[in-house]
């Protein structure tokens, strides 16, 4: 019997799931996609259906595998990336979740985040987490549930429901719920993760009102888990390997040494910075996460996250009407030679770092009689390049090195005029992959690696190949003089829900 020539990464997004067949050499054999719907029950509040999630899941599963003419005896083994901070709690007994999955863009729990922070809470939590105090974080959107539901606090303390980030209900769902369990990249996303200790922080649970009982079991980012349970179309592939979208990404770009770095361009855009086995601490309101545990070593990495990315397209398409696809965008913001002096501010959901303001909403500033659609699409793609200008500087000041090089990946990077102001406004180029799907990737790799599919790390890097590089083509008075009028921008947009109440 010949041995396994193939490997599974199931992906599941924020907007859709994703299931992608890789080969030996990393390269995409199939691929198969649903969307998922989104839920906004009140302003600030995103839901998704976990079971629906799950039944999208395994249904591009089994669609790929068919796509690309593979057995389930074909692959070596399935790994999981995943949204991360979405939280899902469930019965242990049925494995019905008790209410909708809280998505991580939600906001419902901002004042909550107020409240501890006002009593003095955030230092023990940065220090311990790596975090901030914000709604964007599992912690805050698992207690809201205990709270929320009847019953569901006594419930979670007896031991009768189960928390879990979408990697861990993905994979209690294929292993017919015998396994309970996270990885550190997407335990350090909940705020009850100490991160100097690579275990649940005791303080921290009392602190959130959070039974150590509802939690899974933290196991490391590249070993096998289990095997898939029969009657799911995977039956016998064992699951080997699990990170968040944004580790995931890291790791499949191969920044896999202290200084590299990428961003990934979806939804929102995160950029990350691998700093190797120390965690560093931020003095710029960034993140301190686990970049992933991998033979027996926990890394970390500094993070920047924007939550509105690649959405603000989806705004211009299906909110203004303004185009019918995402490169109708493109060709607009191409058709002039500047965004005619408009800067559009796309804190539709707040801000993220480093300004970490849930009450930012979205701006669009200098519009002239002469401003067009053009004027208007090209400063949306203008508005993601200078959020991931602001972090860069950002990583920067907190390690003391400028960056040599920015990875990127992400369906928003097969925008060129985006890329190319990206190049600009960083002043260093703007690498892109051949092969964009690097959150997919990078799931495939940590699972192949624990089941001997590849050798180590080193022979990976061998693989990586570079469709494109964006170089710089602005002069730094210019870059100067649009930061500057950007950073006003966001000074204006900053507050604006909280001067509504």
């Amino acid at each position: 019997m010949s041995s396994p020539s193939h490997l599974l990464a199931l992906d599941a997004g924020t907007t859709s799931v994703r299931a992608i067949v890789f080969d030996r050499d990393g390269a995409i054999c199939a691929v198969a996609q649903r969307e998922i719907r989104q839920f906004y029950p009140q302003p600030g509040c995103v839901e998704h259906d976990p079971n629906e999630i799950w039944s999208s899941q395994i249904g591009v599963a089994v669609e790929a595998l068919g796509r690309a003419g593979l057995r389930p005896r074909d692959l070596a083994t399935v790994g999981i990336t995943n949204q991360r901070e979405t939280t899902i709690v469930w019965d242990r007994a049925t494995g019905e979740p008790i209410h909708p999955a809280i998505v991580w863009q939600d906001r419902r729990t901002a004042g909550q985040c107020d409240e501890l922070r006002a009593a003095g809470a955030e230092p023990l939590v940065q220090e311990r987490t790596g975090l901030l105090l914000d709604a964007y974080f599992s912690g805050t959107k698992l207690a809201w549930i205990l709270d929320q539901v009847p019953g569901a606090r006594a419930r979670a303390e007896e031991g009768e429901l189960a928390f879990g980030t979408v990697d861990t209900w993905l994979l209690w769902q294929l292993t017919s719920g015998r396994i309970h369990a996270t990885d550190p990249s997407n335990a350090s996303r909940t705020l009850l993760y100490n991160l100097h200790t690579g275990a649940w922080d005791p303080e921290l649970l009392a602190l959130l009102g959070i039974p150590v009982a509802v939690l899974p079991e933290v196991r490391s980012s590249s070993e096998v888990y289990a095997e898939v349970s029969t009657s799911l179309g995977l039956e016998g592939v064992p699951v080997a390997g699990m990170a968040g979208d944004q580790q995931a990404a890291l790791f499949g770009q191969m920044c896999v040494r202290p200084g590299l770095a990428k961003c990934t361009y979806g939804t929102g855009c995160f950029l990350l910075q691998h700093t190797g086995g120390e965690a560093v601490a931020s003095g710029q309101r960034l993140l301190t996460t686990v970049a992933w545990e991998l033979g027996g070593r926990r890394e970390y990495a500094l993070e920047g996250s924007v939550f509105i990315g690649g959405a603000v397209v989806q705004w211009l398409r299906d909110g203004l009407g303004l185009v019918k696809s995402a490169a109708e965008v493109d060709e607009l913001a191409e058709s002039v030679p500047d965004s005619g002096g408009v800067v559009l501010v796309p804190a539709f959901a707040g801000l993220g770092a480093p300004h970490w303001d849930p009450y930012a909403r979205g701006a669009v500033l200098g519009i002239t009689r002469d401003t067009t659609a053009a004027h208007l699409a090209r400063a949306a793609l203008e508005g993601i390049a200078y959020q991931v200008a602001d972090l860069l500087d950002a990583v920067a000041a907190d390690t003391g090195e400028r960056l040599g090089e920015l990875r990127v990946d992400g369906g928003a990077t097969r925008s060129e005029p985006l890329m190319q102001f990206q190049a600009d406004l960083l002043g260093v180029p703007v690498v892109r992959p051949a092969v964009t799907e690097t959150t997919a990737l990078g799931a495939a790799y940590l699972a192949g690696l624990a089941v001997g599919f590849w050798e180590s790390v080193a022979s990976l890097a061998t693989q990586r190949q570079v469709e494109r590089v964006f170089e710089p083509r602005m002069g730094p008075g210019r870059v100067a003089e649009l930061r500057g009028r950007w950073t006003e921008a966001v000074q204006r947009a900053k507050g604006w829900a909280k001067s509504e109440g």
